[in-house]
Protein backbone atom coordinates (compact mmCIF):
# COMPACT_ATOMS: atom_id res chain seq x y z
CA UNK A 1 0.00 0.00 0.00
CA UNK A 2 1.10 3.66 -0.80
CA UNK A 3 1.39 6.02 1.86
CA UNK A 4 0.40 9.74 -0.25
CA UNK A 5 -0.34 12.00 1.92
CA UNK A 6 -1.19 15.85 1.59
CA UNK A 7 1.05 18.42 3.01
CA UNK A 8 1.42 21.96 4.77
CA UNK A 9 3.12 23.23 2.29
CA UNK A 10 4.43 26.75 0.53
CA UNK A 11 3.52 28.31 -3.01
CA UNK A 12 3.80 31.28 -4.61
CA UNK A 13 1.89 33.94 -3.53
CA UNK A 14 -1.09 34.63 -6.27
CA UNK A 15 0.42 36.67 -8.87
CA UNK A 16 3.58 36.05 -8.77
CA UNK A 17 3.71 32.24 -9.97
CA UNK A 18 4.87 32.64 -13.34
CA UNK A 19 7.65 34.31 -12.36
CA UNK A 20 8.70 32.01 -9.74
CA UNK A 21 7.93 28.60 -11.62
CA UNK A 22 11.52 27.43 -13.27
CA UNK A 23 12.56 24.39 -15.15
CA UNK A 24 14.12 21.67 -13.45
CA UNK A 25 17.52 22.46 -12.68
CA UNK A 26 19.19 19.58 -14.39
CA UNK A 27 17.91 21.28 -17.79
CA UNK A 28 20.98 23.50 -17.75
CA UNK A 29 24.79 23.92 -17.97
CA UNK A 30 25.94 26.48 -15.51
CA UNK A 31 26.10 29.09 -18.46
CA UNK A 32 22.62 28.43 -19.60
CA UNK A 33 21.30 28.68 -16.17
CA UNK A 34 23.16 32.19 -15.24
CA UNK A 35 21.37 33.44 -18.33
CA UNK A 36 18.04 31.86 -17.83
CA UNK A 37 18.10 34.07 -13.90
CA UNK A 38 19.46 37.30 -15.91
CA UNK A 39 16.50 39.46 -15.17
CA UNK A 40 14.17 37.48 -13.61
CA UNK A 41 15.21 37.97 -9.95
CA UNK A 42 12.33 35.73 -8.70
CA UNK A 43 13.01 32.76 -11.42
CA UNK A 44 12.86 29.38 -8.88
CA UNK A 45 16.11 28.76 -10.73
CA UNK A 46 18.40 31.20 -8.68
CA UNK A 47 17.85 28.76 -5.80
CA UNK A 48 17.56 25.83 -7.79
CA UNK A 49 21.33 26.64 -9.05
CA UNK A 50 22.55 29.10 -6.40
CA UNK A 51 26.10 29.47 -8.29
CA UNK A 52 24.15 31.66 -10.76
CA UNK A 53 24.44 34.15 -7.84
CA UNK A 54 28.26 34.04 -8.12
CA UNK A 55 30.86 34.43 -10.53
CA UNK A 56 32.58 31.68 -12.16
CA UNK A 57 35.77 31.26 -9.57
CA UNK A 58 33.54 30.08 -7.44
CA UNK A 59 33.11 26.46 -7.72
CA UNK A 60 29.31 25.14 -8.40
CA UNK A 61 29.42 22.76 -5.26
CA UNK A 62 30.87 25.22 -3.14
CA UNK A 63 29.35 25.14 0.54
CA UNK A 64 28.59 28.45 0.13
CA UNK A 65 26.58 28.26 -3.02
CA UNK A 66 24.33 25.93 -1.12
CA UNK A 67 23.91 28.37 1.88
CA UNK A 68 22.61 30.85 -0.79
CA UNK A 69 20.36 28.80 -1.82
CA UNK A 70 18.81 28.29 1.65
CA UNK A 71 19.12 32.45 2.05
CA UNK A 72 17.07 33.43 -0.79
CA UNK A 73 14.36 30.53 -0.76
CA UNK A 74 13.99 31.68 3.17
CA UNK A 75 14.47 35.50 1.88
CA UNK A 76 11.37 35.02 -0.50
CA UNK A 77 9.39 33.59 2.30
CA UNK A 78 9.93 35.84 4.88
CA UNK A 79 9.18 38.86 2.43
CA UNK A 80 6.05 37.61 1.60
CA UNK A 81 6.84 35.88 -2.01
CA UNK A 82 5.34 32.66 -0.94
CA UNK A 83 2.48 31.36 1.27
CA UNK A 84 1.70 28.73 3.17
CA UNK A 85 -1.85 26.76 3.89
CA UNK A 86 -3.55 26.83 7.17
CA UNK A 87 -3.76 22.78 7.06
CA UNK A 88 -2.08 20.24 4.97
CA UNK A 89 -3.84 19.81 1.42
CA UNK A 90 -3.33 18.14 -2.06
CA UNK A 91 -3.25 20.16 -4.69
CA UNK A 92 -3.77 19.50 -8.50
CA UNK A 93 -1.53 20.85 -11.01
CA UNK A 94 -2.54 20.44 -14.89
CA UNK A 95 0.10 20.71 -17.78
CA UNK A 96 -0.93 21.55 -21.62
CA UNK A 97 1.21 20.87 -24.45
CA UNK A 98 0.38 20.93 -27.90
CA UNK A 99 -3.20 20.56 -26.78
CA UNK A 100 -2.38 17.08 -24.80
CA UNK A 101 -3.50 17.71 -20.67
CA UNK A 102 -1.96 15.64 -18.26
CA UNK A 103 -3.61 16.11 -14.70
CA UNK A 104 -1.99 15.04 -11.69
CA UNK A 105 -2.09 15.28 -7.55
CA UNK A 106 0.55 17.29 -6.10
CA UNK A 107 1.55 15.02 -2.49
CA UNK A 108 4.38 13.78 -0.19
CA UNK A 109 5.03 10.34 -0.99
CA UNK A 110 6.79 8.13 1.51
CA UNK A 111 10.87 7.09 1.53
CA UNK A 112 9.41 3.76 3.12
CA UNK A 113 8.00 3.08 0.04
CA UNK A 114 10.87 3.56 -1.93
CA UNK A 115 12.95 1.16 0.20
CA UNK A 116 10.43 -1.33 0.02
CA UNK A 117 9.91 -1.16 -3.95
CA UNK A 118 6.29 0.36 -3.49
CA UNK A 119 7.95 3.07 -5.64
CA UNK A 120 9.26 1.05 -8.35
CA UNK A 121 12.32 2.91 -10.22
CA UNK A 122 13.72 1.92 -14.08
CA UNK A 123 17.16 3.49 -14.32
CA UNK A 124 20.12 3.81 -11.64
CA UNK A 125 21.56 7.22 -10.29
CA UNK A 126 25.13 8.25 -9.88
CA UNK A 127 26.30 9.47 -6.72
CA UNK A 128 28.34 12.26 -7.80
CA UNK A 129 24.37 13.88 -8.94
CA UNK A 130 22.98 12.52 -5.50
CA UNK A 131 25.46 14.51 -3.57
CA UNK A 132 24.41 17.38 -4.90
CA UNK A 133 20.69 17.28 -4.26
CA UNK A 134 21.32 15.93 -0.93
CA UNK A 135 23.55 19.01 -0.12
CA UNK A 136 20.70 21.46 -1.39
CA UNK A 137 17.81 19.62 0.72
CA UNK A 138 19.61 19.44 3.69
CA UNK A 139 20.52 23.12 3.79
CA UNK A 140 17.50 24.36 2.20
CA UNK A 141 15.48 22.15 4.96
CA UNK A 142 12.73 21.95 2.10
CA UNK A 143 12.40 19.68 -1.43
CA UNK A 144 12.14 22.35 -4.08
CA UNK A 145 11.49 19.90 -6.86
CA UNK A 146 9.07 17.35 -7.19
CA UNK A 147 9.30 14.12 -8.26
CA UNK A 148 7.64 12.73 -11.55
CA UNK A 149 5.85 9.85 -10.43
CA UNK A 150 2.80 7.92 -12.36
CA UNK A 151 0.36 4.78 -11.54
CA UNK A 152 -2.38 3.09 -13.51
CA UNK A 153 -5.34 5.11 -13.73
CA UNK A 154 -7.93 4.39 -10.97
CA UNK A 155 -11.90 5.64 -11.16
CA UNK A 156 -11.79 7.05 -8.20
CA UNK A 157 -9.08 9.35 -8.41
CA UNK A 158 -10.09 10.27 -11.80
CA UNK A 159 -13.83 11.51 -10.29
CA UNK A 160 -11.58 13.60 -7.94
CA UNK A 161 -9.23 15.14 -10.44
CA UNK A 162 -12.47 16.38 -12.80
CA UNK A 163 -14.70 17.50 -9.98
CA UNK A 164 -12.14 20.00 -8.45
CA UNK A 165 -11.08 21.19 -11.87
CA UNK A 166 -14.86 22.28 -12.49
CA UNK A 167 -13.57 24.99 -9.75
CA UNK A 168 -11.47 27.80 -9.96
CA UNK A 169 -7.76 27.58 -10.11
CA UNK A 170 -5.40 29.42 -8.29
CA UNK A 171 -3.24 29.84 -11.16
CA UNK A 172 -3.53 29.66 -14.34
CA UNK A 173 -0.54 30.72 -16.34
CA UNK A 174 1.38 30.18 -19.96
CA UNK A 175 4.99 29.54 -19.49
CA UNK A 176 7.77 30.95 -22.25
CA UNK A 177 7.88 27.63 -23.79
CA UNK A 178 4.24 27.55 -24.44
CA UNK A 179 3.26 24.91 -21.91
CA UNK A 180 -0.09 25.74 -19.95
CA UNK A 181 -0.10 25.54 -16.54
CA UNK A 182 -2.78 25.31 -14.00
CA UNK A 183 -3.39 24.36 -10.00
CA UNK A 184 -6.00 23.57 -7.76
CA UNK A 185 -5.91 23.42 -4.12
CA UNK A 186 -7.66 19.92 -2.80
CA UNK A 187 -9.13 21.50 0.46
CA UNK A 188 -12.51 20.03 1.45
CA UNK A 189 -11.40 16.76 4.40
CA UNK A 190 -13.34 14.37 2.46
CA UNK A 191 -11.83 14.48 -0.75
CA UNK A 192 -8.26 14.24 1.14
CA UNK A 193 -9.22 11.31 2.87
CA UNK A 194 -10.36 9.56 -0.51
CA UNK A 195 -7.20 10.37 -2.08
CA UNK A 196 -5.18 9.12 0.34
CA UNK A 197 -7.52 5.92 1.47
CA UNK A 198 -7.42 5.36 -2.62
CA UNK A 199 -3.90 5.51 -2.42
CA UNK A 200 -3.49 3.01 0.28
CA UNK A 201 -5.02 0.40 -1.96
CA UNK A 202 -2.80 0.91 -4.58
CA UNK A 203 0.99 -0.81 -4.26
CA UNK A 204 2.80 -0.11 -7.47
CA UNK A 205 3.34 3.42 -8.43
CA UNK A 206 6.93 4.61 -10.70
CA UNK A 207 9.05 6.61 -11.41
CA UNK A 208 8.79 8.70 -14.40
CA UNK A 209 11.48 11.15 -14.10
CA UNK A 210 13.46 12.59 -11.55
CA UNK A 211 15.36 9.48 -10.33
CA UNK A 212 18.10 11.59 -8.74
CA UNK A 213 16.29 14.33 -6.92
CA UNK A 214 14.00 11.19 -5.76
CA UNK A 215 17.12 8.81 -4.53
CA UNK A 216 18.55 12.29 -3.05
CA UNK A 217 15.13 12.98 -0.89
CA UNK A 218 15.68 9.35 0.24
CA UNK A 219 18.97 9.43 1.53
CA UNK A 220 18.12 13.09 3.32
CA UNK A 221 15.23 11.19 5.00
CA UNK A 222 17.74 8.59 6.15
CA UNK A 223 20.39 10.52 7.38
CA UNK A 224 17.83 12.81 9.45
CA UNK A 225 16.33 9.11 10.99
CA UNK A 226 19.90 8.28 11.58
CA UNK A 227 20.03 11.66 13.64
CA UNK A 228 16.73 11.31 15.44
CA UNK A 229 16.46 7.94 16.22
CA UNK A 230 13.11 8.39 18.21
CA UNK A 231 11.51 9.40 14.61
CA UNK A 232 7.71 7.97 14.64
CA UNK A 233 7.82 7.77 10.96
CA UNK A 234 5.27 10.39 10.75
CA UNK A 235 7.82 13.38 10.30
CA UNK A 236 8.01 15.61 7.26
CA UNK A 237 11.25 14.35 6.55
CA UNK A 238 9.57 10.87 5.80
CA UNK A 239 8.45 12.18 2.49
CA UNK A 240 9.22 13.75 -0.37
CA UNK A 241 7.65 16.20 -2.69
CA UNK A 242 5.77 14.47 -5.46
CA UNK A 243 3.20 14.80 -8.15
CA UNK A 244 1.65 11.54 -9.54
CA UNK A 245 -0.12 11.10 -12.90
CA UNK A 246 -2.18 8.99 -14.03
CA UNK A 247 -0.90 6.37 -17.03
CA UNK A 248 -3.62 6.58 -19.32
CA UNK A 249 -2.42 10.67 -19.70
CA UNK A 250 1.36 10.22 -20.24
CA UNK A 251 3.24 10.03 -23.20
CA UNK A 252 6.75 9.35 -23.76
CA UNK A 253 9.19 10.65 -26.27
CA UNK A 254 11.58 9.49 -28.59
CA UNK A 255 15.41 9.73 -27.27
CA UNK A 256 17.48 9.90 -30.28
CA UNK A 257 21.01 8.79 -30.86
CA UNK A 258 23.57 10.79 -32.41
CA UNK A 259 27.27 8.86 -33.62
CA UNK A 260 30.76 10.89 -33.82
CA UNK A 261 32.35 8.56 -35.74
CA UNK A 262 31.58 5.31 -37.66
CA UNK A 263 34.64 3.23 -35.65
CA UNK A 264 36.73 2.92 -38.87
CA UNK A 265 34.08 1.79 -41.31
CA UNK A 266 33.52 3.84 -44.47
CA UNK A 267 30.20 4.72 -45.29
CA UNK A 268 29.09 1.89 -47.49
CA UNK A 269 30.77 -0.97 -45.22
CA UNK A 270 28.78 0.49 -42.54
CA UNK A 271 25.50 0.37 -44.41
CA UNK A 272 26.09 -3.58 -45.52
CA UNK A 273 26.70 -4.41 -41.27
CA UNK A 274 23.38 -2.78 -40.94
CA UNK A 275 21.70 -4.59 -43.65
CA UNK A 276 22.96 -8.10 -41.47
CA UNK A 277 20.53 -7.40 -39.20
CA UNK A 278 18.10 -4.64 -40.10
CA UNK A 279 16.44 -4.63 -43.61
CA UNK A 280 17.20 -1.54 -45.29
CA UNK A 281 15.19 1.05 -47.35
CA UNK A 282 16.57 4.30 -48.33
CA UNK A 283 13.90 7.40 -47.88
CA UNK A 284 13.50 10.34 -49.64
CA UNK A 285 11.73 12.13 -46.51
CA UNK A 286 13.07 12.32 -42.55
CA UNK A 287 12.51 9.03 -40.99
CA UNK A 288 9.67 8.95 -38.01
CA UNK A 289 9.41 5.88 -36.94
CA UNK A 290 6.11 4.56 -36.32
CA UNK A 291 6.00 1.72 -34.94
CA UNK A 292 8.49 -0.55 -32.33
CA UNK A 293 11.37 -2.22 -33.99
CA UNK A 294 11.63 0.42 -36.60
CA UNK A 295 14.27 3.17 -36.88
CA UNK A 296 15.86 5.78 -38.68
CA UNK A 297 19.11 6.32 -39.75
CA UNK A 298 21.24 9.14 -41.13
CA UNK A 299 24.19 8.79 -42.67
CA UNK A 300 25.86 10.40 -45.99
CA UNK A 301 23.17 13.49 -45.58
CA UNK A 302 20.39 10.50 -46.69
CA UNK A 303 17.57 8.89 -44.35
CA UNK A 304 17.14 5.21 -44.38
CA UNK A 305 14.37 3.31 -42.79
CA UNK A 306 15.44 0.08 -40.89
CA UNK A 307 13.65 -2.67 -39.79
CA UNK A 308 14.84 -5.06 -37.47
CA UNK A 309 15.02 -8.57 -38.46
CA UNK A 310 13.35 -11.15 -36.15
CA UNK A 311 16.08 -12.87 -35.19
CA UNK A 312 17.61 -9.84 -33.30
CA UNK A 313 14.02 -8.60 -31.29
CA UNK A 314 13.07 -10.24 -28.14
CA UNK A 315 10.16 -10.69 -25.66
CA UNK A 316 12.36 -9.28 -22.56
CA UNK A 317 10.79 -6.78 -20.74
CA UNK A 318 14.73 -4.88 -21.57
CA UNK A 319 16.28 -6.38 -24.39
CA UNK A 320 12.86 -5.96 -26.18
CA UNK A 321 13.31 -2.43 -26.06
CA UNK A 322 13.95 -0.68 -28.81
CA UNK A 323 17.20 1.38 -27.24
CA UNK A 324 18.64 -2.58 -26.36
CA UNK A 325 17.38 -3.77 -29.62
CA UNK A 326 19.84 -0.72 -31.08
CA UNK A 327 22.67 -0.88 -28.66
CA UNK A 328 22.81 -4.89 -28.97
CA UNK A 329 22.55 -5.39 -32.69
CA UNK A 330 24.46 -2.27 -33.89
CA UNK A 331 26.24 0.20 -31.27
CA UNK A 332 27.94 -2.53 -29.51
CA UNK A 333 29.31 -4.77 -32.02
CA UNK A 334 29.56 -2.61 -34.88
CA UNK A 335 30.36 1.20 -33.77
CA UNK A 336 31.83 -0.63 -30.13
CA UNK A 337 29.93 1.85 -28.25
CA UNK A 338 30.20 -0.74 -24.93
CA UNK A 339 28.63 1.51 -22.50
CA UNK A 340 26.95 4.54 -24.28
CA UNK A 341 26.64 6.16 -20.41
CA UNK A 342 29.99 6.59 -20.69
CA UNK A 343 31.25 6.62 -24.23
CA UNK A 344 31.88 9.99 -25.28
CA UNK A 345 31.48 9.20 -29.09
CA UNK A 346 27.86 8.88 -28.72
CA UNK A 347 25.36 11.60 -27.87
CA UNK A 348 21.62 11.76 -26.68
CA UNK A 349 18.99 14.16 -28.28
CA UNK A 350 15.54 14.50 -26.76
CA UNK A 351 12.51 14.34 -29.24
CA UNK A 352 11.51 17.63 -27.95
CA UNK A 353 14.25 18.86 -30.74
CA UNK A 354 12.94 17.54 -33.47
CA UNK A 355 14.31 15.20 -36.37
CA UNK A 356 15.78 18.30 -37.71
CA UNK A 357 18.22 18.35 -34.98
CA UNK A 358 19.60 15.12 -36.03
CA UNK A 359 20.40 16.44 -39.16
CA UNK A 360 21.94 19.58 -37.89
CA UNK A 361 24.04 17.48 -35.30
CA UNK A 362 25.73 15.32 -38.75
CA UNK A 363 26.81 18.96 -40.27
CA UNK A 364 28.38 19.50 -37.04
CA UNK A 365 29.94 17.03 -35.02
CA UNK A 366 28.18 13.82 -35.99
CA UNK A 367 28.69 11.82 -38.99
CA UNK A 368 25.34 9.49 -37.98
CA UNK A 369 22.01 9.48 -36.26
CA UNK A 370 19.26 7.17 -35.56
CA UNK A 371 15.69 7.96 -34.55
CA UNK A 372 14.07 6.26 -32.52
CA UNK A 373 10.42 4.91 -31.92
CA UNK A 374 9.82 5.92 -28.19
CA UNK A 375 9.59 3.95 -25.39
CA UNK A 376 5.95 3.02 -23.61
CA UNK A 377 4.94 3.71 -20.45
CA UNK A 378 3.71 -0.36 -20.58
CA UNK A 379 6.75 -0.81 -21.33
CA UNK A 380 8.34 1.10 -18.46
CA UNK A 381 5.87 -0.09 -15.80
CA UNK A 382 7.21 -3.58 -17.48
CA UNK A 383 10.90 -3.34 -16.40
CA UNK A 384 10.01 -1.48 -13.65
CA UNK A 385 7.80 -4.34 -12.40
CA UNK A 386 10.23 -7.14 -13.55
CA UNK A 387 12.37 -5.40 -11.33
CA UNK A 388 15.05 -4.41 -14.29
CA UNK A 389 16.83 -0.98 -15.43
CA UNK A 390 16.37 0.13 -18.66
CA UNK A 391 19.21 1.58 -20.50
CA UNK A 392 21.10 4.66 -20.45
CA UNK A 393 18.45 7.51 -22.28
CA UNK A 394 15.10 5.33 -22.71
CA UNK A 395 12.77 7.80 -21.61
CA UNK A 396 12.02 11.54 -22.41
CA UNK A 397 9.20 13.02 -20.46
CA UNK A 398 7.68 16.29 -21.97
CA UNK A 399 6.15 18.67 -20.58
CA UNK A 400 8.79 19.09 -17.68
CA UNK A 401 7.44 19.96 -14.04
CA UNK A 402 8.20 23.22 -12.75
CA UNK A 403 10.12 24.33 -9.66
CA UNK A 404 9.13 26.64 -7.05
CA UNK A 405 5.08 25.88 -7.70
CA UNK A 406 5.29 23.76 -4.26
CA UNK A 407 7.75 23.82 -1.28
CA UNK A 408 7.84 21.07 1.33
CA UNK A 409 9.50 21.92 4.21
CA UNK A 410 11.73 19.30 5.85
Amino acid sequence: MAQIRPFQGYRPKEGLESEIAALPYDVYNRAEAKQAVKDHPLSFLNIDRAETQFDDSVDTYDPKVYQKAHDLLWQMINDGNFVQEDKPVYYLYELTMNGRVQSGIVACASIDDYLNQVIKKHENTREDKELDRIRHVETCQAQTGPIFLAYRANPVLNEIITRTKHNDALYDFTSEDGITHRVWCVHEDTDISAIADTFAQIDQIYIADGHHRCASAVKVGQRMRAAHPDYTGKEEFNYFLSVLFPDEQLKILDYNRVLKDLNGYTEQDFLEKVKEKFTVKESAVQVHPDKQGTFGMYLGKKWYRLTAKPEILSDDPVDGLDVSVLQNALLSPVLGIKDPKTDARIDFVGGIRGIGELERRCETDCVLAFSMYPTSIAQLFAVADAGRLMPPKSTWFEPKLRSGLFIHQI
